[in-house]
């Protein structure tokens, strides 16, 4: 068995309270879903004594059972439970707003995610999240309440309650016998950690009954007297998958590396048509199978290391989410019996060798390429995948204008975390924060896009051209019309906005850097090219400085001479 197994169990009781505004749920997804999005269990507590209590629970469990799962699988947990309970959070107020009746409508939240060897913890209110390992109770959840002298567990925190939602997250490594016990407070206020771990312990014998321990868990909390609702949620692992990345690579660590392909050689069925690129780690080749042509991406024979097959295989996984006529598409080839990816062949020329022939972009043409650079690039944003390495050589052009966005191997995305293969990224095309240890991002991303247009009007880079291995001092970007009088003022303002030194002063989305662009001269962004010396060179600044001192204490000391 190489996948996740988990057990689940729950129960819920009203108490003595005269309706249960408690609700629970889980979803225990099989095959590709499970491997790519996990088991996710769930438990809310709609706020007492408030309207639609129950109501708010519910909808909260439901909306994030069923909206996590539409998220992309290159997020990470954290940012889909983020999203996902932002929107509901979002309802929650607009609805109690709309309706009197509704006003103060609220819940708690905990929910668990049970994904390959890890788990994910999402939670918000006074719900609790238990793990219980080899008879040792922890609880991975703070409450949020305040301290109040006459009432217990007054809310700080909860859906519906703020504007701004913060949702606790916590992550850590499964282990085959883990159970996660997730407890409302009518349970846990009630029996104590104590309690609890004594029953758990009554029933661990041999493997915990996800089913009975949860049962026991809300019946012994009723029996003692809780004046709340009781409910529990149990889910036990029973089978933890290796760790390994979303089985391919399992698969791929038993596939043998191709040897060297010259042209005319074949592989697998598919004969190759020409070598299109070699790097240090991986060979391109353009292959055939009857009329159809695509290209082969693989590592070189000598290449073969855990780290790099498991990068070649990540790019590969990236590469199948970003499904978009700018992206080239992997093609699955049932033959293949090495170790290597398929993608769709494109005709076209990389804007780098349109350069290198001599091609003078104006204006327009630059804005146009621009526009579709960040339609692809706010593709793989949404997808919460950061290019890291946008350059011209990775921009291919077809014949009418259209853009293809090449070359994953350094992508990089919150929903996994693998070594490198390379240094990420081109020295030229870098954000200066990147030379501080800086982690890239979509910021970083954009500043490329703005280098990149830079370059394709000037052939010269915002900060001058730098070289592997420096370490660049920045400045202020060189305003383009330098080198290109005939940029219009709109464009300019753009580019020196995309190519600033500091993050803060760049676009922040794919979305806003294109509004500029579009909008152009018709609504301009506000013009700063006047930039003051001290700002734009504070060396020069301080010898200009420097140079006036002296020139006044030496008249000064003229002066002073005569009388």
């Amino acid at each position: 068995m190489s996948q996740l197994h988990v057990e689940v169990g729950h129960s819920t009781l009203v108490g003595l309270r005269s309706r249960n505004e408690d609700y629970v749920s889980a979803a225990t997804p099989e095959g590709d879903e499970l491997a790519a999005k996990g088991v996710l269990i769930a438990i809310a507590d709609g706020v007492g004594g408030h309207a639609q209590g129950r109501e708010a629970a519910e909808y909260a469990v439901r909306n994030l059972l069923t909206d996590y799962y539409a998220t992309p699988e290159t997020w990470g947990v954290a940012k889909s439970f983020d999203t996902v309970l932002g929107a509901a959070n979002r309802w929650l107020l607009s609805t109690a707003r709309k309706n009197r009746e509704q006003a103060g409508m609220a819940t708690t939240l905990s929910a668990v995610v049970l994904r390959g060897s890890r788990y994910y913890v999402g939670h918000v209110g006074d719900s609790r999240v238990y793990l219980w390992r080899d008879g040792i109770l922890t609880q991975l959840t703070e409450d949020h309440t305040w301290p109040h002298p006459e009432l217990s567990n007054v809310l700080r925190r909860a859906l519906g309650l703020d504007e701004h939602l913060v949702v606790d997250h916590a992550d850590g490594e499964l282990a085959v016998g883990d159970c996660f016990v997730l407890l409302t407070d009518g349970v846990w206020g009630t029996l104590g950690d104590a309690g609890i771990k004594a029953l758990l312990m009554r029933y661990a014998k041999g493997s915990l009954p996800a089913e009975s321990a949860a049962n026991a868990l809300a019946l012994e909390a009723v029996r003692a007297g809780a004046n709340d609702n009781c409910t529990a949620l149990v889910a036990c692992v029973r089978h933890v998958p290796q760790s390994n990345f979303r089985d391919q690579l399992n698969g791929a660590q038993k596939l043998p590396l191709p040897p060297k392909l010259n042209i005319g050689e074949h592989i697998d069925g598919l004969r190759v048509i020409d070598v299109l690129h070699e790097s240090r780690m991986t060979l391109l080749y353009k292959v055939a199978q009857g009329d159809e042509t695509y290209v082969l991406k693989t590592l070189r024979p000598e290449a073969g290391d855990a780290e790099s097959i498991a990068a070649l295989v990540y790019e590969e996984w990236l590469a199948r989410r970003a499904v978009a006529p700018c992206f080239p598409q992997v093609v699955s080839h049932p033959a293949r019996q090495h170790l290597y990816y398929l993608m769709t062949w494109h005709e076209g020329e990389s804007l780098k060798t349109r350069l290198s022939r001599g091609h003078r972009f104006d204006a327009d043409e630059v804005a146009a390429i621009g526009l579709r650079l960040l339609k692809a690039v706010a593709i793989l944003h949404r997808l919460g995948i950061v290019h890291r390495d946008i350059k011209p050589d990775n921009i291919q052009i077809g014949a009418q204008g259209q853009i293809t966005l090449l070359d994953l191997g350094v992508a990089a995305s919150d929903g996994e975390r693998l070594s490198e293969i390379n240094n990420p990224g081109t020295p030229s095309y870098m954000a200066p924060e990147l030379f501080a240890e800086g982690a890239a991002n979509e910021v970083s991303d954009l500043y490329a896009c703005g280098v990149t247009l830079y370059e394709l009007l000037t052939r010269k880079y915002p900060y001058g051209e730098i070289e592997p291995f420096q370490h660049p001092r920045f400045s202020q970007p060189t305003p383009p019309t330098r080198y290109r009088p005939d940029i219009p003022e709109w464009l300019e303002t753009v580019l020196l906005k995309a190519c600033a030194r500091e993050p803060k002063d760049r676009f922040e989305t794919a979305e806003e850097f294109t509004l500029a662009v579009e909008r152009g001269a018709y609504r301009p962004l506000r013009s700063n090219r006047k930039i003051p010396l001290a700002a734009r060179n504070p060396s020069m600044t301080l010898k200009v400085v420097l140079i006036i001192s002296l020139l006044l204490n030496g008249v000064l000391a003229f002066w002073l001479s005569r009388t």
